[in-house]
């Protein structure tokens, strides 16, 4: 290594730490997204005046799903192009404009309100701001991958256990806050916008000939794994080049697979803690917002075990027991269990997305990872439509959450054959 790669790498290693906490920071705030079921609950309670159904309820938190692909999709270009720093702040603008957007809603006939703000511009935004630590941090840390992407997109899972407790409480203890629950929107928007502004201004891109401290112990110590580590992040494949592999759509098909059940348990969350486990809305809420503990957490435990075990071995860890805490989970009558059960799926659907990134980059590497990675979070806007529609249909007014929760274990379990065959790409 020269001096000046020396000087450079020792330049920048503190930067990188200042870097990975505004990352965790822009992830808390978007990651709030997650808190919907309390809204959700609240809407269709007795004193609110926006009477929906429980499919209307489940649209806009689907719609902002469903978006984020064409965010991270766009924001994963832009960003491999012209740097990490202008996409994160321009999401987080049009996500806090949008929940902004979404709390003058009133009534049922203002739902376009709802779909317009949360779902499309916040799903948007989200997209935009989601993708950019991701793809940013693997470049900066190539010898903690896995962890260090867990971290990151933990921060995100973190988002909903300060979200859902404190909109809760805005709602029972603010004036008329509980006839129009969408009134916390607009504080909650305004503080994503401030703190989310303040965790993307400090985004940059590691300099030329960038080499992370440990890579270069690793050299210096000839730590072999640390080294192909490193080599890893070094075979880049174009987007288009990763497109033409089964790979990508073998990851692509393990992440839609692993949200559609994860996500679909989120959606109905706090409707299932009192109608199966007899909680009341309060608890409900509390566990929502606990249960973003065990979403965040996930996503660092399992990224983390992933760069032990291996990333494929991993997966099939994921899907398993996530299919198995969903079967479980309509057949448990208290609350000590459910609690249990829900954060084994919320770890393991959290685990997918810590995970996936760094899978992603020893597959294709990093070079290009905001456009390659950022494709394949279209599996995250499938799933979450499929996911939280398809439970909400069979749960019904009939509250058929025995059937409901069986087909979802199902295709969990089902999605085991896919880490079973997929390998690295030869050429890679």
């Amino acid at each position: 290594m020269s001096t000046a790669t020396t000087s450079s790498a020792s330049a920048a290693t503190g930067n990188r730490w200042l870097i990975l906490a505004g990352g965790v920071l822009v992830q808390l705030t978007i990651g709030a997204v997650y808190a919907w079921s309390t809204f959700s609950k609240a809407i269709q309670g007795d004193a609110s005046a926006i009477e929906l159904s429980k499919v209307q309820a489940t649209i806009p938190f689907e719609v902002a799903i469903g978006m984020l692909f064409l965010g991270t999709f766009l924001g994963g270009r832009i960003q491999d192009k012209r740097g990490p720093r202008l996409v994160a702040l321009a999401g987080v603008v049009i996500y806090s404009i949008g929940i902004m957007l979404a709390s003058l809603t009133r009534e049922a006939s203002d739902l376009w309100l709802l779909i317009l703000g949360y779902g499309v511009l916040g799903g948007f935004g989200l997209g935009l701001a989601y993708i950019v630590p991701i793809a940013m941090l693997q470049k900066w840390f190539p010898d903690k991958r896995g962890l260090i992407t867990g971290i990151a997109v933990g921060g995100f899972g973190f988002g909903a256990v300060i979200t859902s407790p404190l909109a809760q409480r805005m709602i029972d203890g603010m004036a008329g806050y509980d006839v129009h629950p969408t009134k916390a929107f607009l504080w909650l928007g305004v503080a994503y916008l401030v703190f989310g502004l303040i965790g993307a201004s400090v985004f940059k891109n590691p300099p030329a000939g960038y080499v992370a401290p440990g890579v270069a112990a690793a050299e210096a110590k000839h730590d072999t794994k640390k080294q192909e580590q490193a080599k890893k992040a070094a075979r880049d494949f174009t987007q288009q080049e990763a497109l033409s592999t089964p790979q990508w759509y073998m990851l692509t098909l393990i992440l839609t697979i692993s949200v559609t059940a994860g996500i679909s348990l989120i959606s109905v969350a706090a409707g299932t803690a009192t109608d199966v486990a007899g909680m009341s809305a309060a608890a409900a809420a509390t566990l929502v917002g606990v249960m973003g503990l065990f979403n965040g957490g996930g996503r660092i435990l399992w990224a983390a075990v992933s760069d032990k075990i291996g990333r494929m071995p991993a997966f099939m860890g994921i899907l398993g027991l996530q299919g198995l805490a969903l079967l479980a989970i309509p057949h448990i009558g208290n609350a000590a269990a459910f609690y249990v059960l829900c954060a084994i799926v919320y770890t393991c659907y959290g685990g997918a997305f810590g995970t996936l990134p760094a899978t992603a980059g020893d597959f294709f590497g990093v070079k290009n990872s905001g456009g390659i990675y950022g494709l394949m979070l279209i599996g995250w806007s499938i799933g979450g439509i499929i996911g939280p529609l398809l439970i909400s249909w069979l749960i019904g007014e009939d509250q058929a959450y025995t059937m409901a929760f069986t087909v979802m274990g199902i295709i969990a379990l089902a999605g085991l054959v896919i880490p079973f065959i997929a390998k690295p790409p030869k050429h890679a």
